[in-house]
């Protein structure tokens, strides 16, 4: 039986600093199966978390100094929470899990702690009569475990108290922006072709000029989106996240707009602004599955109200900067 350590080492110091900062993000996994924390007796709890190695970490980490198993099971490297949504985090899995690994020839009690952030996909009714184990949902935070053990299983009310303070805000933002890079890349590459057509029909200065002006906007734009959104979310205007995507950007590109050096065309400054709040807008909105506020359903419906603005402030961006060059001729 893999015993696992409650301290992290190097190796889990430099895996989590690679993940949040992006590069391994969708790669740091371990393998599911029952794990043993100190010397777990048949008595032991029971906790089950997804093979994400950041919620193995967390989960492992929180355990110093208690016994106890832990059941992983196979999320495809995806957090509980979002798991859970996804439908991996679930009750077949859980199952399947507890058959597979021989739960029952370890423990000689029939109890499942599975996290709350996972409850939405997991029936508890379910579980018992797959496996014939009883799921008692533990606290939000791993780091309420121990307590939570101590009181009998049980949890108070600020356990079940979902939050999203500052620091764990912050910490989402670097691999909100790598996941980005790609998009820029591309976007980046279309925007220097469109920046350079004119009467003459190509100019390599203007795709030059205006090219810069427009990966600067494009930019500012993800970094209003994917930071200054988080940071500033509670104090931000609107409950939707598309919503609050528009007021960061709009300082950020008036701010822009009046500190160049030379001033773009009046209708290059109208495309560069629309085109940086659509950016931030869109980028604020992908956020939201990085939150605790928000379910499937609302995702969907605030796509439906967000995402034909932001189209329509792309096209219309797009067209008034193609068109700029031959009204100012």
């Amino acid at each position: 039986m893999p015993q696992v350590a409650t301290r992290p080492d190097r190796h889990d110091r430099l895996g989590a600093f690679l993940t949040r900062l992006g590069p391994i993000r969708n790669h740091y996994k371990v393998v599911p199966g029952l794990y043993a924390v100190g010397t777990p007796t048949a008595e032991a709890p029971v906790l089950v978390t997804g093979n994400y190695k950041l919620s193995f970490d967390a989960l492992r980490f929180s355990l110093t100094g208690i016994d106890a198993w832990i059941l992983v099971v196979d999320t495809r490297g995806v957090n509980v929470w979002c798991a859970a949504g996804k439908g991996t985090f679930s009750t077949a899995e859980i199952v399947h899990s507890v058959k597979h690994t021989r739960l029952a020839d370890f423990i000689s009690h029939r109890r499942l702690i599975v996290p709350q952030l996972g409850a939405t996909g997991v029936s508890a009714s379910e579980v018992k009569k797959g496996c014939g184990f009883s799921v008692i949902y533990g606290p939000i935070k791993a780091d309420d475990l121990p307590a939570f053990l101590k009181q009998g299983e049980s949890a108070g009310e600020a356990m079940r108290t979902v939050t999203f303070p500052l620091k764990e805000r912050l910490v989402l933002i670097p691999v909100e922006l790598y996941l980005q890079l790609k998009q820029l890349a591309l976007i980046m590459v279309i925007g220097f072709v469109i920046s350079g057509v004119s009467p003459e029909i190509f100019s390599l200065s203007a795709a030059w000029r205006r090219g810069l002006l427009l990966f600067a906007a494009t930019v500012i734009g993800m970094v209003c989106g994917s930071a200054l959104v988080p940071a500033l979310l509670p104090w931000l205007p609107g409950r939707q996240f598309w919503i609050k995507g528009l007021w960061p950007s709009l300082l950020a590109g008036t701010a822009l707009l009046l500190s160049t050096a030379v001033p773009p065309a009046p209708v290059d400054q109208i495309a560069l602004l629309l085109w940086i709040v659509a950016v931030s807008s869109f980028q604020a909105m992908n956020f939201t599955g990085c939150t605790p506020y928000t379910s499937p359903s609302g995702v969907e419906f605030e796509m439906r109200r967000g995402v034909p603005l932001q189209i329509l402030l792309a096209v219309a961006a797009t067209l008034l900067w193609l068109a700029s060059p031959f009204l100012n001729t």
